[in-house]
């Protein structure tokens, strides 16, 4: 039988993965190929990743723009954590649709099905399957087919406990002889403990290698299935990288005293803060700002890349709900307390959450932020080698089902097997 599994360590930067600190995931990049040109989506944001890697598309055509976005509603600029567990039944409410795009699990739906069990934000879980093609298991919610809740729920908390639980029951429920097309477990750790505790710290390592523990139990499970005459092909990787924050920028109070925004409640203009990045949103109503605005944003010394709406695309974005400009917060190499390079500033965050300022964070285009990890191993990919070409997030769903034999049909992305003639979709351009 061909399978796919997909692991994914959520904000693990590629510089952390050495035999040290990862020796499992280090054993696996000898065995599969590593991918050094590997890059995340904009913003760097698990849940634009999740939705990214799930459709094989980026936002602008998915149209998850933010872990925070703005949806235009009944004439108003209203903002959405994306990642509460209601968002994508309420985006489908408002727009006519969860993702704009048909996901992982759609596509394998009668071609032997998906599971997915995820501990990250129940919206960035839910996005891998927003209309119940498959099952999803999460700790605010596991539901199967047709969204049925299911009767064995995933009581975990979002740390490496709560990891090694799912862990455990994805390898006894998703890798056993039966199990599905395709399997994806996606860990809280390391991205937790690195928006808790500063980069490089005793805390930070010791969660690191817990995490690296659990991916060598689906490595030995994988190994099982092998020996068992199953075709796998196994992808183990991160969504993005984290980079240490030193200052917080509050934009819309900007605007506001620089008399480019009503007040700091007013729906002229929305800032979505999406960590080290943010987005735009300006009603039409408003479009006479649209200059101003953009001479106001690309003088501020905070903005490090500053794209207006005709080069969204660039990013892979589109001027979708008012959506005017994206913002990549400036960041530099200057390392931390504890050695490790990459300083960053990051926007005020929203919805009374707090700062992550000495801590990890990410969103922007900066250079470790867009560092994440991804090693293949399985048919097509070369043993112990490294392909430096470039390489995205959004070919790994192309990837997974030109290795079941589906079509990958409507995607941005390509698959990256070695047989595979590659045409490069755009990537978000790195601004290091």
């Amino acid at each position: 039988m061909r399978r796919a599994v997909i692991v994914m360590l959520d904000g693990l930067r590629r510089d952390f993965v050495d035999e040290r600190r990862t020796p499992h995931l280090a054993a696996l990049t000898e065995r599969g190929e590593r991918f050094s040109g590997y890059r995340s989506a904009f913003p760097s944001a698990t849940r634009v990743v999740s939705s990214t890697l799930a459709t094989g598309c980026h936002p602008a055509r998915h149209e998850l723009q933010g872990n925070t976005m703005v949806l235009m509603e009944e004439g108003r600029l209203v903002r959405h954590d994306a990642g509460l567990p209601d968002f994508l039944q309420w985006k489908r409410r408002v727009t006519g649709r969860s993702l704009a795009m048909p996901t992982l699990a759609e596509r394998v739906a009668g071609h032997g099905g998906a599971i997915i069990f995820n501990n990250v934000s129940p919206g960035a879980a839910y996005a891998h399957d927003p209309d119940g093609h498959g099952h999803v298991h999460h700790r605010t919610g596991s539901y199967g087919p047709g969204r049925t809740p299911l009767a064995r729920q995933l009581d975990i908390a979002l740390d490496a406990a709560g990891d090694r639980v799912m862990t455990e029951r994805f390898i006894t429920e998703a890798l056993d002889g039966s199990g599905p097309a395709l399997s994806v477990i996606w860990f809280g750790e390391p991205d937790h403990i690195q928006h808790e505790k500063p980069l490089g710290s005793p805390e930070h390592l010791a969660v690191l290698r817990e995490a690296d523990r659990h991916l060598g139990m689906i490595v030995a499970a994988v190994n099982r299935l092998r020996e068992g005459g199953d075709e796998v092909l196994l992808i183990a990787g991160s969504d993005h990288g984290h980079e240490t924050v030193t200052g917080i920028i509050d934009i819309e109070d900007e605007l506001v005293g620089a008399g480019l925004k009503a007040s700091l409640e007013s729906d002229d203009i929305v800032i979505a803060a999406n960590g080290t990045a943010a987005l735009v949103y300006v009603h039409p109503d408003h479009a006479n700002r649209l200059d101003p605005l953009d001479d106001f944003l690309r003088t501020r010394p905070w903005a490090g890349a500053v794209i207006g709406a005709d080069d969204l695309g660039k990013v892979g974005q589109a001027p979708m709900h008012g959506l005017a400009f994206a913002i990549s917060l400036k960041g530099d190499d200057a390392p931390n307390a504890f050695g490790v390079p990459g300083s960053c500033l990051a926007a005020k965050p929203q919805g009374g959450k707090v700062d992550r300022l000495g801590f990890g964070q990410h969103g922007g285009l900066n250079a470790y932020e867009q560092s994440p990890i991804l090693v293949i191993d399985g048919p097509g990919f070369a043993s112990g080698a490294s392909r430096s070409a470039p390489a995205a997030v959004v070919d790994i769903a192309p990837t997974v089902l030109s290795h079941l034999g589906l079509s990958a049909d409507g995607m941005d992305g390509t698959p990256l097997q070695a047989s595979s003639q590659v045409s490069r979709s755009p990537a978000p351009e790195d601004r290091s």
